[in-house]
């Protein structure tokens, strides 16, 4: 599979989903193919988010912050294996700003983060299908 959205801006993306409470996922996710492309690059299926979001509704939506900080640690193992230049996101990272940082734009810090990394091992995969090639 070729990537094509391999330079995503995490903090814009970020800031609009920290503004949005969450909503902004909700598209961008399986409009965006961001949700196709996880799955391809973790080898196994996920949760849609929009299930999680839903879950998170009556867990003051810390389901949906699990769930993405579980996404995190599986595509930071992925750049480990890959060779991909850190800093990468994780667990912690996801998590704490997430929960600690919010007052200072926390939640964009991580999506910054995940993007980051997510945008370096495509296109490495992307690399490394060209030169099969």
């Amino acid at each position: 599979m070729r990537y094509r959205h391999t330079s995503r801006p995490g903090f814009l993306l970020g800031f609009v989903d920290f503004f949005t409470a969450g909503l902004f996922f909700l598209l961008y996710m399986p409009l965006g193919g961001l949700q196709e492309e996880l799955e391809e690059i973790l080898g196994h299926r996920l949760m849609p988010y929009w299930k999680a979001y839903l879950l998170g509704i009556p867990t003051l939506f810390i389901y949906p912050l699990i769930w993405m900080a579980r996404i995190s640690e599986e595509l930071k193992e992925k750049a480990l294996d890959l060779g991909v230049p850190g800093p990468y996101t994780s667990w912690w990272h996801m998590f704490g700003w997430n929960v600690f940082g919010l007052p200072l734009m926390g939640p964009a810090v991580a999506t910054h983060r995940f993007f980051r990394t997510l945008n370096l091992v495509e296109q490495e995969l992307n690399r490394r299908s060209e030169n099969a090639e």
